[in-house]
């Protein structure tokens, strides 16, 4: 695309983005102004107003964002991510009023682990991972790297936490595995200088370090399930504990509460408890105890505590009300790959995603999760409702078809063995009377209920999408062998086929039904005729990587259809002209599909990092009502 083209292309607006990254430690923070939740979403990081839940993005990283730190005063925000072996991972420090970087820090490889910054803004200290083992302090009004030391004696394995002081600018903890070290900063000759915590012969591997306010002590969550206490001055041991109650599968989350004399403690089993700082004992009094869904992996504090913010490894977020010690699930999200995503015939207030473990059910205005419909170990690849709206259709990694109630999501029925490795697409004609279906071995199959009534065998990869036509007499399926092949499913044998030098990802009918129109690893877009297959155009359609998501508008005068793909960036078309007209880039992750809801008002997207991401269509009769009575 050239520059004057560029700058004719219109932006398309984001309305609202659903997504976590929930495994990021200590991932979910609340800023020091007490009206913004801060969280990772990606390679973004997401800012979100708590009463209005209106969301900014900050992006600048290539990789995954591994974790998040804001200061004490609220100007900053940094954070660190991931790259590939033998690259170097950046940390960015974000001017947080203005919404913009500020500096990009780039000296550790592979993987920033942690941040902290000082409290009085003075310095950054991160952590490299596994593959760099340095910890290095940054000077915050230079943009520049002070000093850095190895995290670690070579015998002890990676540094997993830091905090600093909270009066000294000078004094910040590290911990891991089996190391636990208090450093001084010495700032004329640019050194750090690490004291070894004596813990005789108790050896641990700490998850997170929360320091008193009077610096006096810290407190040490560990993976054996109990906390340790470290007194700063002397660098000894005093006391860990709780002794019999142990929290299953680690102490994974921590914060210090009403003056420092309770600590609030997430575990790895989804435990949300209160700890009494003294004598380390589980407090149950106003049942100040509860367990949540999923690996508990961030505590972030609102004020004082009265209210606070727990994060969870599935991508949940709660907020509890400390006093009376209840809670809600505010933020819920996939936290793996989404497959496929599908609205209903005609109904545009509703859609369903399909992801890892997962079929869930989204309201379009709200965002807010509906319904879901779980069967563990298992993969959702596609997912189809029908058009009387009484049934979910979806296809499993397992080789199965499993049909849900969309009221209850209980199980209908399955077919078994419906594919030998794994279903990979589906969908149910006009009259919900049969599904056609296409799996791993290449192979498109009809079915009525749970009876087979044909099977079509020339494909010879993996089937990526199948459309039907508006009759029903035909459909076509997209192959990774580089086919897309019309059928007949009257007859069932091939009407049509067509070949590229590409993996296909995604088929689309023209309204017309005259023309497909295909997209795949090529990154190219190309138009067929049905009748003979002969090849009418083919369009430039992305910069880089595949194409794997595609939807055509039905209703417009004028026809336009939507891609998106590992380029991240989601497209709107011309059909005749072929142009891009409008451009949308908010994915941090490989967009997975995309769909124009009904009354083309939406377009929802989903990418392979778990989000889905709602867009005002730029074409809709209601969009541009709205822009007329804003006028």
């Amino acid at each position: 695309m050239s520059n004057k083209e560029a700058s004719d292309v219109g932006r398309l607006e984001l309305e609202s983005v659903i997504g976590f990254a929930g495994a990021v430690p200590n991932g979910l923070l609340v800023h020091p102004d007490r009206d913004h939740l801060i969280y990772p979403l990606g390679n973004t990081v997401v800012i979100e107003q708590i009463k209005t839940g209106k969301q900014s993005c900050l992006s600048g990283h290539t990789d995954n964002v591994t974790c998040v730190a804001v200061s004490k005063s609220g100007r900053y925000l940094a954070s660190g991510q991931q790259a590939h072996m033998g690259f170097k991972a950046s940390v960015i420090v974000w001017d947080y009023a203005e919404k913009k970087l500020k500096y990009q820090l780039t000296l550790h490889k592979v993987k920033v682990e942690a941040l902290a910054f000082s409290p009085n803004d003075e310095y950054l200290v991160s952590l490299g991972g596994q593959d760099d083992g340095s910890v290095v302090v940054w000077d915050l009004q230079a943009g520049e790297a002070v000093c850095g030391s190895p995290a670690a004696v070579p015998s002890a394995g990676t540094t997993n936490a830091v905090a600093f002081a909270n009066h000294n600018d000078n004094l910040f903890i590290t911990g891991g595995n089996k190391t636990l070290r208090v450093w001084e900063l010495d700032r004329p000759n640019r050194k750090i200088r690490p004291t070894e915590c004596n813990m005789g012969q108790l050896k641990r591997i700490v998850n997170c370090i929360k320091v008193t306010e009077d610096d006096t002590h810290f407190f040490c969550g560990t993976t054996s399930g109990d906390i340790l206490m470290i007194n700063i001055q002397n660098r000894l041991f005093r006391h860990y504990g709780p002794a019999k109650e142990k929290f299953s599968q680690g102490v994974t989350a921590m914060e210090l509460i009403k003056g420092g004399q309770e600590l609030l403690v997430g575990a790895g089993d989804g435990t949300v408890a209160v700890v009494d700082c003294k004598n380390f004992k589980v407090s149950k009094a106003n049942s100040k105890l509860c367990k949540v869904e999923g690996d508990i992996t961030s505590i972030a504090l609102r004020g004082q505590g009265h209210q606070f913010f727990v994060g969870t490894k599935l991508s949940q977020m709660y907020r509890f009300n400390f006093p009376e010690f209840t809670y809600e699930r505010i933020n819920t999200c996939h936290y793996d790959k989404v497959n496929d995503v599908v609205f209903p015939f005609g109904f545009s207030d509703i859609f369903a995603t399909c992801s890892k473990n997962e079929i869930r059910v989204w309201n379009t205005n709200t965002s807010k999760e509906l319904l879901r419909i779980v069967v563990p170990n298992v993969t959702c690849n596609t997912v189809d409702i029908q058009k009387d709206g009484k049934a979910f259709v979806s296809g499993w990694d397992d080789g199965k078809i499993r049909v849900f109630r969309p009221e209850s999501g209980q199980l209908f029925y399955e077919i078994s063995d419906a594919h030998s490795k794994g279903v990979t697409a589906v969908i149910v004609n006009s009259t919900c009377s049969k599904i056609v279906s296409g799996g791993g071995e290449g192979q498109v199959r009809v079915w009525e209920g749970k009876k087979l009534l044909g099977m079509m065998k020339e494909h010879k990869g993996s089937v990526t999408c199948i459309k039907l036509k508006r009759d029903d007499t035909e459909c076509v399926s997209a192959s990774t062998d580089g086919t897309c092949i019309i059928w007949n499913l009257e007859s069932f044998v091939r009407s049509q086929i067509v070949f590229a030098n590409t993996m296909f990802e995604a088929v689309c009918y023209h309204p017309s039904d005259c023309q497909i129109i295909t997209a795949g690893t090529d990154r190219k877009i190309a138009y067929w005729e049905t009748f003979d297959g002969a090849l009418i155009r083919d369009l430039e359609g992305s910069s880089a990587g595949s194409i794997q998501g595609m939807d055509i508008a039905l209703d417009d005068s004028v026809t336009h259809f939507v891609t998106g793909g590992a380029d991240k960036l989601l497209k709107v078309w011309d059909y005749d002209a072929g142009q891009v007209t409008h451009l949308g880039g908010g994915h941090s992750g490989d967009i997975t599909r995309v769909k124009i809801c009904p009354n083309s008002r939406w377009i929802v997207s989903v990418s392979a990092d778990g989000a889905i991401l709602r867009w005002r269509y730029p074409y809709s009769s209601h969009n541009t009502m709205q822009q007329m009575t804003d006028r």
